[in-house]
């Protein structure tokens, strides 16, 4: 048997970038002929198996044969005669589909190092159109390398909106889409990912409600850049700059949601927005099945984004209160990614990046103040239940109140 390394391995060693993991594909064996040598099966659709001393995975060459839509609709074909070749035929991109031999050679049949030269995201056939998932994968790789200055291959694009019309796209189960978007948020380049669902017809199909975005109006004086798909994009891309946790990310992607909902007669303003873009997010992130930490952080901006933003003018009453709505006393670390996806929203303006936000330390000095705030034995004396949470909420309004003083 002959044993390859392939895939981004090889790809980001090129690149000159750290290696993750490496993945090895193995031409000439069967599986019993594996785990005779103490390979451990770990595939459920095809046969892999674990190193037995490095523990990375080893994938038998195989050939794939489409028989139905959606990314399942495949059947797996593997055997001893399946050539190196045979196998990175099958594969996404040019710049995937390279292997290098044990003695260092580079097997390369599609110019991948070619396309890494010219930063050129490129398909290796025409059956690229059979899997739907490529498009959310190519998207997620320009969000990858875009800041090197990576772009889509023009006749790649064209397939990729060739497959968006097709309505292959719809076949794609919830739990891949939202996988594949949770790794492009985390990439470098977020912005761009989004840029290129949306430029292929993608978008409208799996994140429709983002999509909406794009062409309704805000305010100048508010919103130099106008658009608020831009103005999310721009946040998310500040967040990428500040690395921001994935939860902030996708936080600032769905904070605007309720701006799409907005009355074509009440633009460029967009009054209760943060309240008409709770339903939107709940049932995107239901369809999507994202985690409910996501869920729960991209509510909580929806709803109090613009109360953060007005921070230095309200009353401590209603600071007060926006720390009791957010749960901010039992959740001080998901608080404080409250404020980062605000400052993301207020600095993703056209301007607007390297502006002072003031307004995340006064929520920051309120909450430590009054979460610094206790009843001592005798102020507790003679009360019971809820009279003893109405002393220290009283108690810590004054505590806040006396920040001003």
């Amino acid at each position: 048997m002959d044993i390859y390394l392939v895939g981004g391995a090889v790809r980001d060693s090129l690149l000159g970038r750290p290696v993750a993991e490496r993945d090895w594909v193995v031409v000439g064996a069967t599986p019993e002929e594996l785990q005779a040598r103490g390979f451990t099966p770990v595939g459920r659709d095809f046969p892999v198996f674990l190193h037995p001393h490095t523990r990375e995975e080893h994938a038998l060459a195989r050939l794939e044969r489409k028989t139905g839509p959606g990314y399942r609709g495949f059947v797996t074909e593997f055997a001893p005669d399946v050539t190196l070749e045979q196998d990175l035929a099958r594969r996404d991109l040019t710049i995937n589909a390279m292997a290098q031999a044990t003695d260092g050679h580079l097997i390369d049949p599609h110019g991948g190092r070619a396309d890494l030269e010219r930063r050129v995201l490129r398909h290796v056939s025409p059956a690229f159109v059979e899997d739907p998932v490529r498009i959310l994968r190519i998207a997620r790789f320009l969000a990858r390398f875009a800041h090197l200055g990576f772009s889509v291959a023009a006749e790649t694009l064209e397939l990729m909106r060739q497959m968006s019309a097709s309505g292959e796209l719809d076949a794609l189960v919830p739990e891949r889409v939202w996988r594949e978007l949770e790794r492009l948020l985390g990439e470098p380049t977020p912005r761009a990912g989004i840029e290129l669902l949306r430029e292929c017809g993608a978008l409208r199909i799996v994140l429709p409600e983002l999509d909406a975005l794009f062409g309704v109006p805000q305010s100048p004086k508010w919103h130099p850049e106008v658009d608020t798909g831009e103005h999310v994009l721009l946040a998310l891309q500040v967040a990428a700059g500040r690395a921001a946790p994935v939860s902030v990310r996708f936080a600032v992607l769905m904070h605007d949601l309720g701006k799409a909902l907005t009355p074509r007669s009440e633009w460029p303003k967009h009054i209760a927005h943060e309240a008409r873009g709770v339903p939107a997010i709940e049932s995107l992130c239901q369809r999507l099945r994202v985690p409910q930490e996501h869920r729960d952080l991209a509510l909580l901006a929806s709803r109090f984004h613009t109360h953060v933003h007005r921070g230095l003018e309200l009353r401590a009453a209603t600071l007060l209160e926006v720390l009791e709505s957010a749960d901010a006393f039992r959740r001080p670390g998901r608080f404080a990614e409250l404020l980062e996806v605000c400052e993301c929203d207020a600095r993703g303006r056209l301007g607007f990046a390297d502006q002072p936000y003031p307004q995340r330390a006064r929520f920051e000095q309120a909450l430590e103040a009054a979460s610094a705030t206790t009843l001592q034995p005798d102020e507790r004396e003679g009360l019971v239940g809820a009279a003893i949470g109405e002393r220290l909420r009283r108690k810590r309004l004054a505590a806040i109140e006396a920040l001003r003083a």
